[in-house]
């Protein structure tokens, strides 16, 4: 990739665990998020839980398969498809992962998120440029710059959803790591609704579908 994927990954995160550690998320912890089922906690620990998935894989050995793009990636997702119940156990699982990684309270998350943030920056500069990862609970594989994207895809996300979810203003996220995260959402868009349902969307108001939702 032309773009430093792993650099952004680890700015994002950090920004990321600065916005757990926001006193208005502690306020909130044990109230409902922005998102259905999901608490604060839950998502807090949910969106540190994207940090926590890159040294999981790291310590995995490396996969020999030919890779997916981290299109065919969500693609392939069965959390993704819009008719997919929220009592899926896909959706259950990732709410009870939130749980789980927030059950020692806000402080607790915020230090071993920074925590692994800090490793990474070390571990990252060791892994080649050209390393496929498994990926087991898709049954996948990606290079491990493909898999940096899905996790900075998700941190982008969730940190707007746990701002809103405080009321409190999404922090300032590095312009290229929005972009990236765009590219990807813009191709789910409209292999989702179609090219002019996206096209519209984004030029003509008056003919612009209610929603050109990718996720």
């Amino acid at each position: 990739m032309t773009t430093d994927v792993r650099a952004l990954f680890l700015s994002t995160a950090d920004t990321a665990v600065r916005l757990i550690a926001h006193p208005a998320v502690g306020r909130a912890w044990d109230g409902p998020s922005a998102l259905p089922e999901f608490s604060v906690r839950g998502l807090a620990g949910h969106l540190a839980g994207q940090i926590f998935a890159l040294p999981t894989v790291l310590a995995l050995d490396a996969a020999t398969s030919e890779p997916i793009s981290v299109l065919d990636h969500y693609l392939r997702a069965k959390w993704r498809e819009p008719e997919v119940p929220l009592d899926d156990p896909s959706k259950v699982k990732a709410r009870d992962s939130g749980e789980s990684h927030a059950a020692d309270g806000q402080d607790a998350l915020v230090r071993r998120a920074g925590d692994a943030v800090r490793d990474l920056a070390d571990a990252l500069t060791r892994e080649a440029a050209d390393r496929v990862v498994p990926i087991p609970w898709a049954g996948t594989t990606l290079t491990l710059d493909g898999f940096i994207t899905t996790r900075l895809l998700e941190l982008v996300v969730h940190c707007d959803d746990l701002a809103v979810s405080v009321g409190i203003d999404t922090p300032e996220l590095d312009p290229d790591a929005v972009a990236v995260v765009l590219d990807v959402l813009l191709k789910l868009s409209v292999d989702r609704h179609g090219p002019m349902s996206v096209l519209r969307a984004l030029s003509r108001a008056e003919r612009a579908p209610a929603h050109i939702s990718a996720l």
